[in-house]
């Protein structure tokens, strides 16, 4: 489907002798999109394609002289975070570092809010990990502050990767999140609703709007994840909707006492954010990255013309990439 979109040779950031390995890209729009922050691997431990691997991370802020190239800088300095992760830490439980940020900015106060995964290993021996969406906000990413986090893990539910919807008319927001639902011996990534009355405070956990046990959709029939949705200047699909990106895995496979993990692509799927309902999902994957082995997984979206914008994505948890969309063609792919 390569025809659909334009792979950019070579990386959009350059590793270094610290980080061989960065993904999950994320940048501040509003300085002529060249400031942003990334996920920096520290530490890896297992095999990326079977289940119980561990990442170790930091966030790193970045710098580029263009959409194409980024240059990564120094740790993301958050004020608070230690206080505010130490209480969410259970005896013996483990830390494992800041994961995957999201950017909103307030247009009516102009203060940036950054969300992120907090994983946390459990010490007991079922070794399960509690995985919270942590928050942070200031005017710029020198100023940012942590604060409680908007969705804490329940035991049933986690929630990690939000996608901002738009306002609705009733001046709150269906956000979206990747949650988990645990079935005997399975775990499967949905996609849940995180209902958001004020970006700053707690939200609420909503209905699960997308699970991949239910649908008869190969390419993601066991881990969904929402990615960013293409702003209405990009691609105008009618009112109360939005086009995006869904991240979207291949189910899981038992292997004798390993748990094989599928392959991870990137779809498309359409959004109601006015009743927090996913109506269309695609049934084939967009993006699959020509040297991924496993993992092509989308992160951020940047408008650069009248229907064209760049799409970042992650491949195989170490590298990120940009392509170019164009609204177009991305309309042949759609039930409208």
């Amino acid at each position: 489907m390569s025809e659909l979109y334009v792979e950019h040779k070579g990386r959009v950031v350059n590793t270094n002798a610290q980080f061989k390995h960065v993904m999950a890209i994320a940048l501040d729009l509003r300085f002529s999109h060249k400031n942003g922050i990334i996920r920096c691997i520290k530490s890896h431990e297992g095999n990326l394609a079977v289940k119980g691997y561990v990442d170790r991370s930091e966030l790193h802020k970045i710098h580029g002289d263009s959409l194409e190239h980024f240059e990564i800088g120094e740790c993301l300095n958050i004020k608070n975070e230690k206080e505010v992760i130490e209480k969410l830490i259970d005896k013996g439980g483990d830390f494992i570092g800041l994961e995957d940020p999201d950017i909103w900015v307030d247009d009516k106060t102009n203060l940036i809010h950054v969300y992120f995964t907090i994983p946390i290993k459990s010490p007991t021996k079922d070794k399960k990990t509690k995985i919270h969406l942590g928050h942070a906000v200031g005017k710029d990413f020198d100023s940012l502050e942590m604060t409680t986090p908007v969705l804490v893990d329940t035991g049933d539910m986690s929630a990690k990767e939000v996608s901002i919807a738009p306002e609705n008319t009733k001046g709150f927001r269906y956000n979206l999140i990747e949650s988990r639902d645990r079935q005997n011996d399975t775990t499967y990534s949905v996609i849940k609703v995180a209902i958001a009355k004020d970006m700053g405070e707690p939200w609420e956990y909503g209905d699960t709007v997308f699970h991949p046990k239910e649908h008869n959709i190969t390419w993601i029939a066991g881990h969904a994840s929402p990615g960013p949705l293409f702003p209405e200047s990009f691609i105008n699909i009618g009112v109360g909707k939005r086009l995006g990106v869904i991240n979207g895995r291949e189910v899981n496979r038992k292997l004798g006492t390993e748990t094989k993990y599928g392959t991870f692509s990137v779809g498309l799927f359409i959004y109601d954010y006015e009743s927090g309902k996913i109506d269309w999902v695609s049934p084939e994957p967009f993006i699959r990255d020509s040297e991924s082995k496993i993992i092509t997984f989308a992160s951020q979206f940047v408008q650069t013309g009248k229907g064209e914008g760049i799409l970042y994505a992650h491949v195989d948890d170490s590298f990120v990439r940009a392509y170019t969309l164009k609204a177009e063609l991305l309309k042949s792919l759609l039930p409208i």
